[in-house]
């Protein structure tokens, strides 16, 4: 299963977020910079994070975002699910559906494979990803040239 790269976006920023000390925030700006993608994508994506109560962001001049309180613990599963929706690998029933859907295992199969995709994820936690050395490598992000 591949994520979209809005999921893969949103992993990351969560990421970065969870080695931040206790209080301290940063900017949507900074983020993309660091992570080297556009202001608008990481706009969106923080907007997204905000709605599932991962994220806590401020306005104003002393504004910023930060993990909201408890989200270290979040399973990474639940994220991934919670961003990629409901769909499954493959969309049978689509604008050209498939000949073979009313009889097709693979359907079946490629439910299974997703499902044990997500149970792989979900004993993780951003706590768990975020330790030595990844925590290393996210406190140097924006310390200088992409390498």
């Amino acid at each position: 299963m591949q994520l979209t790269a809005f999921t893969d976006l949103a992993l990351r920023i969560v990421m970065r977020l969870a080695v931040l000390d206790e209080g301290d925030q940063t900017t949507t700006k900074a983020l993309a910079e660091q992570l080297h993608v556009r202001y608008t994508h990481a706009a969106k994506v923080v907007t997204a994070l905000k709605e599932l109560g991962l994220v806590e962001t401020q306005r104003g001049r002393a504004g910023g975002l930060r993990l909201a309180p408890g989200a270290r613990e979040v399973s990474v599963g639940h994220v991934v699910r919670a961003l990629e929706g409901p769909d499954e690998v493959v969309d049978c029933d689509g604008a050209t559906p498939c000949p073979l859907r009313g009889g097709c295992r693979l359907r079946s199969a490629l439910r299974q494979a997703q499902e044990a995709f997500f149970a792989a994820l979900d004993p993780l936690t951003i706590a768990d990803v975020t330790a030595p050395p990844t925590r290393t490598l996210l406190l140097t992000l924006g310390a200088g040239p992409p390498g």
